[in-house]
This record gives C-alpha cells, structure tokens and sequence, in this order.
C-alpha cells in the first residue's frame, strides 16, 4: 500500500495542555482508527462495523472494549498468566462511560454488528487515561464511515481547594471534593457519572456546565480531523427500514385503547406483564382474523416492532397528559419503603431494604488486611479494603435463565453504590469491609436499594459511618414541550423514559450520582428541576431507614472479629517477626489469630485480628512483651529466675536484668541467698538504662520503706555519697564481682 501519510489536529485543554489526534498512521485496515496523545500518554481507538446485518437481527450489536496494555506503564501483569487478560472491573467501568455515551447516536435501525476498541499503549505514571478514551472511540468514529450522529467527547471536571479543573493528574485528585466525567455532543448532555463528599445540587451543574464548555472544544477538533481525511469519513447509507402505514395505522387504532386502560389501572408488574401479553395476543387474533396465516408470518417482524412502538407511546402520553404512573403514584411519590437489619444471624451486619418491587439483602463481612483485594492495573499495583459486590439473580425478575460471573450492568451498579459507601467510611478503619448486595427482587432502582440496604448493613455492624447514605433513580419523560420528571422509576418508566438519573447522598448532600440522557435539548433549568425533586426523595427515604436505625451500634457484633492495632518502634518489628518469621508464626499458631505488621512513617503498626477476646488477649500480650520499652523509674513485678554471687537475675514485662545484691534490701548483704530464692516475684524498680550498652539496673530496695517507714528517694534525686551510705556504689562492685547491671550479660 505504501507509505501511510498520518493527517492530525490538535486543541488544548483549559489548563494549556496540547491533546493531538492523529489517524491515517495505525491500523489503517479498520473502518476508523485514531491515536489521541496527551504528553507522553497514548491511547488507540479503532471502529470497524459489518457491511451486512445478521439475519434476523433485532438489536443493535454494539460492543465497546477499553484495554491497557502494561507495557504502556512499563509493567508486567501481575497475574498467572503474566499477560493482559479478560478486562478487569476496572476496564469495563471505562467501557461502559463510553458505550452509554456512543450508543444512542447511531441510528435506530442500523443493526450491524460494531465494535469499538481502544487501548491505552503509553502512559505516564500522573495521567488519568479514563477521561481520554471517549474522546479516542467518538474521534475514531468520526473518521469512519459508520454512520454516528456525533461527535461526541468526555472529560472530568473535579473541585481540587474550591477550583474546577478539567482533566486533573492522578496526584491532583486525590485532593477533590467531587469529580464527575461528563460526555456530551456539541448540543447536548449525554451521561454523567461521578462522586463527591456531599455537594450541593448546584454545585453539581455548574461542573456539568464547564465540562460541557470543554467538550464543544474536543468535538469540534474531531470535525476538523474529519473533514482533513475527507471522503473517507463519509457515512456510508443505511437502507431504512421499510414502513407499512396501513398495518401501522391498524396496529395504532386496536392498541390506544386498551394500552391506556392498563396504564391508568394502577396495577403490580406482574399484572401489567400479563395485560400486556393479553394485547399482544388480543392484537395478533384480529390481525389474523382480517388477514391470512400467511400475512401473520410475512409481517411478524413488522407486528412486534409497531406493537413495541405504540405500546411505549400510548403509556408515556398517560404520564405527560394526565400524570397518572403505571402504578398509580403521582410524579414525585416514592414507593412504600420497608426495611430490617439483623436479620441473618451469623453475619457482621445485614439489613433488608425493601421499595415496592425492589428488594436487596445485603450482608457485612469485615477482614483483615490479608483479606484485601489487589488492584492490579497498568499503572498501579495496590489493594482495596473496601469492597462491595451485587448480585442480581434471574428470579429477581421471575426468569429462568443459565446464572454466569457478574456482567458489565452488575460490575456498574455495584461500583456506583460502593462509590456512594465509601464517602462515610470512618477513616483508620482497620477492617477489610465486604459488603454483598444480593437482589432478591426487581423492578427499577435496584442499584439505588443496595446504597440504602448497604448503609444499613454497616450501621448494623457497628462499622461508625459519619452518616447514613440512600439513592434513588429519577427518570424523565419530554414530547410536544411538555415534561414529567418521575422519582423513583420502575423498570418500565426506565424502558420507556428520556432519562435515568441516579442521585445518592446524605442529608448534608450528594455523594454519586450517575445520568444517562436520551433526548436532545434538555434545559439545564430541567436538570435542576429533576436534581431538587431527587433531593426531597432522598431525604423521604433516608427518613424511613432512619424508622429502622438511624446510627452506628455503639460496638460490633460480638461473633465479629477484633481488630487491635500496636504502633511499635521501626527497630522492634524484626524481632517481633522472628528469623524467618519464626516468632509472629508461633504467635498465630498458639493464640489463633492474625497478625499483619506494615512500617507507616518509620513506625512499625503492628494489627492483631482474633475471632474472640481471650485469643486477642493472648496475641497482644506477646507483642508487648516482646517490644515493650521499660520507662526509668517505673516499679514492675519481677519473678526471680537465678541467683549468682553478685546479685539475682530477673524476668520483668518480657524483659531480663540484674539486680544487685547492693540493690536487694536496704541493710548490707552478704549472700544472695539471705533474701531471695529462685521463683520469687518481687518488686523491682528501673534506676537507670545505660545509653551506650542499653543495659538495665534494677532496684528492690528502692519499693522498700526505709527502717524509719520513710520512702527512699527516687533514684534520679540519690547522690553517689547516698548511695555509699546506703550500701550502694552498684558500679564498683559490679566491677568487682563481674556482675552488671542490665540485661546483656550471661547468666551461665
């Protein structure tokens, strides 16, 4: 083919910062493909859709991949296999941004099967790769000829000390308050996803609002990078579906009716499904009725789609018109709540948060630190102790299908909520926290139940969160300049809405929100409208969970591990872990427990995990025995362990020293054996650590009153004539009998 000649333009963020994209260089055999280098980081995104569609094909078969190649941070997977495998949790979160952004613009009858993949292939350790690859997938795209009505482009905007920024580094978010990637086109708010330490609603939409300023610059790059490559980018047609009126118009006339009987019925899910499949049946008879059996096989594919049409149609125009919900609430009435925490009795921490039709139990588990999940991306390599996993089961829904690992949707509400959660952490918390949200049953806002039941869990627990956290999911419905902003969705409103916003929080403000939006236009004054509304049904539903527990239990469960942590100096964890971990082995294996120690600002945090008190006991003891530092001065209880010439050698606190026979009593002594015996538990005072040596000289005498009932004066007041007269000069006969005074010397 020749030498490739690479077309590029480039723009620049706010801050100044150049982003370039290039194409026509890297794998130029896709329908689209496109390097976006920002620095030193570069990411590679591809499109390549099918020129034929499946037979039968009913859907769009979009699919959206976003890999890291370690070698782009200079690192080797830390797996099995030392290779990129499937995506991790973190991947598919980054591919979901993208998918929810791209998929709405294709158009609605373009069913050929498309894939996006992007890669991040160089990286620099502070960059944040994630707001760059919906700029990457919509840039690819643009340059194609597949028909998407783009571009579009995705930032982050995060507050770092009360300023917005766009795109921050790794090391600058890590001092934000709240931080959202935003995806839009150059008219219109696409999706929002993002977290912050409870911001006001306002707040919200003026960082929505600077990323949409930032957006239209990237889009219109995309443009210009399009219109360089020329007629290659030109979309290619897409042979629209062929309509039938008068079958249309049949299908329209039966269906009216009795579609908005159902929906002004107020009824359950169970009873609209089975009145809906009653239309359909109800449909397909007249149909055959007036027409042959073989019209009903040649049109079937029509039937179903005009049948879905109006179906959806008829019950948005009840919501818009009379503003009666398919369940019969009004716009802003949130289902009746039920919850109850404790209820499985051998966990750390469990509540049943039930909203009409959606029901999450969620259990608490609390680890240790060995019990951490490791992290093992392309530019770190680190653990969580904060987990949360949702499940979602077929029965949820009242299906029986093949149960598989969690899928993409499970993998995103779990992270939305677990983002939610983590705001109200308690910080030094020692645990592991599990939390597992199972979804017992289904319909609508499932994500946002397992925030609240998870709140709940922790409370229960005992884990002292700041406060309690709960969700909801907003929808809209917009046609003909009419609007109903909806609380609280079901699963149908969700189906059949321009909007799914889901908002968390405390009563204080917003911790997660996630917004995917599927109409054109929407006024900013609509979101605020939709954001106030979401606000009152969050606090509606953090007062019921409040009915149920409104703070922390004072203590964990007593079957709940304990967690003890022992902050010991950098030089005593050697000899707390023993030749070859010889010592913190025996500890676990005699007292039951676990032990993990990490060096922390030059200390050593030694934490001590037991599944009851007396094995925690037990373990703390030996740890202080072993780095216990006597304090001069300090009288301790000492046991007698053998008796020399020169004075008796003594077990204090873990440690051994010498007490000399000038030290034992306060009237002269001749022999050891005059006053003490071997097993004898005295008192004994610490009078002095020798600085060079660290040897100890210890003290009977000084616990003893004096023969006149006096307390002899501390050590550190006695003079070396004192202690002459006194029967001391400890140095000299030390010197003479080759004893000493502290713990350093051979007692054979």
């Amino acid at each position: 083919m020749g030498v490739q000649i690479p077309i590029s333009t480039s723009f620049r963020l706010p801050d100044g910062r150049e982003v370039t994209l290039e194409t026509g260089k890297l794998a130029t055999q896709a329908d689209g493909s496109v390097m976006v280098r920002l620095g030193d980081t570069m990411i590679l995104a591809t499109a390549v859709s099918a020129h034929e569609a499946k037979p039968g094909q009913s859907f769009f078969p979009l699919s959206v991949d976003y890999q890291e190649k370690f070698a782009a941070a200079g690192r080797i997977p830390g797996n099995f296999f030392r290779r990129e495998t499937k995506l991790s949790d973190y991947e598919v979160l980054i591919s979901r941004l993208v998918d929810r952004a791209i998929r709405p613009l294709f158009p609605d009858d373009y069913m050929f099967e498309t894939q996006v993949i992007i890669n991040l292939i160089s990286v620099e350790k502070d960059a944040m790769p994630d707001a760059l690859v919906g700029l990457a997938a919509s840039a690819a795209l643009a340059v194609s000829d597949i028909p998407f009505d783009g571009p579009i482009s995705e930032v982050r905007v995060a507050r770092i000390n009360g300023v917005f920024h766009v795109n921050p580094s790794r090391s600058e978010l890590k001092n934000a308050d709240l931080s959202i990637i935003v995806a839009a086109t150059l008219k219109d708010i696409m999706m929002v996803e993002g977290d912050a330490n409870e911001c006001q609603e306002a707040d919200l939409i003026e960082a929505i609002k600077i990323a949409h300023e930032a957006i239209k610059v990237q889009c219109n790059a995309q443009l210009a990078l399009a219109a360089m490559v020329g007629e290659k980018a030109t979309k290619r047609e897409v042979k629209g579906i062929e309509e039938k009126e008068d079958l249309k118009k049949t299908i329209g006339a039966f269906m009216e009716a009795p579609v908005k009987e159902m929906a002004r019925s107020a009824s359950d899910k169970n009873a609209r499904k089975n009145r809906l499949k009653a239309i359909k049946d109800e449909l397909k008879a007249h149909l055959l009725e007036a027409n042959s059996e073989e019209f009903m096989k040649e049109n079937g594919e029509y039937i179903s789609r005009y049948y879905d049409k109006f179906k959806k149609m008829f019950i948005r125009q009840v919501i818009l018109n009379e503003h009666i919900r398919l369940d019969g609430r009004k716009l802003d009435e949130v289902r009746p709540i039920w919850s109850e925490v404790a209820y499985l009795p051998t966990t750390h921490g469990s509540a049943i948060f039930n909203r009409g039709e959606t029901q999450s139990l969620t259990s608490l588990t609390l680890g240790t630190k060995l019990d951490e999940a490791m992290i093992d991306i392309a530019q770190e390599l680190g653990h969580d102790k904060f987990l949360l996993h949702y499940n979602f089961p077929p029965y949820s829904v009242g299906e029986a299908r093949p149960t598989r690992a969690p899928g993409r949707r499970e993998v995103g509400h779990a992270n939305l909520a677990g983002r939610s959660l983590r705001k109200v952490m308690p910080v030094g918390f020692p645990y592991t926290v599990r939390l597992v949200s199972d979804i017992l049953e289904s319909n609508g806002s499932s994500s946002m139940a397992t925030v609240c039941a998870g709140s709940m869990a922790l409370m229960d627990g005992g884990v002292p969160i700041r406060a309690a956290v709960s969700g909801i999911a907003m929808g809209l419905i917009a046609e003909g300049g009419k609007t109903a902003v909806l609380s609280d969705i079901l699963g149908d409103e969700d189906a059949l809405g321009d909007m799914d916003f889901k908002i968390t929080g405390t009563e204080k403000g917003i911790c997660g929100c996630q917004m995917d939006i599927k109409v054109d236009g929407m006024p900013y004054e609509l979101l605020e409208r939709a954001l106030e509304q979401a606000r009152r049904g969050r606090l509606h539903i953090l007062a019921k969970m409040g009915e149920t527990i409104a703070t922390a239990a004072a203590d964990l469960k007593p079957h709940a591990p304990r967690i003890v942590e022992v902050i010991i100096e950098k030089s005593s964890i050697g000899a707390v872990i023993g030749p070859g971990g010889s010592i913190i082995q025996e500890i676990q294996r005699e007292t039951g427990t676990t032990i993990n120690i990490t060096e922390v600002d030059d200390k050593g945090h030694v934490n001590i995990f037991g599944t009851n008190k007396a094995s925690l006991d037990a373990a703390l003891a030996r740890v202080n025995a072993i780095t216990f530092s006597p304090t001069v001065g300090d009288t301790y209880t000492a046991r007698v362990a053998s008796i020399q010439p020169y004075g008796a050698f003594v077990d204090f606190a873990g440690k051994s020293g010498l007490l000399h026979i000038s030290e034992i009593t306060h009237s002269r002594l001749e022999r050891v054996e005059d006053a003490l015996k071997e097993g004898d538990e005295i008192k004994v005072m610490l009078v002095e650590i020798d600085k060079k040596t660290g040897k100890m000289r210890l003290s009977r005498k000084a616990t003893m009153p004096l023969p006149d009932g006096s307390m002899p004066p501390p050590p550190s007041e006695r003079g070396d004539d004192d202690r002459e007269r006194r029967g001391g000069g400890g140095d000299r006969r030390d010197d003479r009998r080759g004893g000493g005074g502290g713990g350093g010397y051979d007692r054979d």
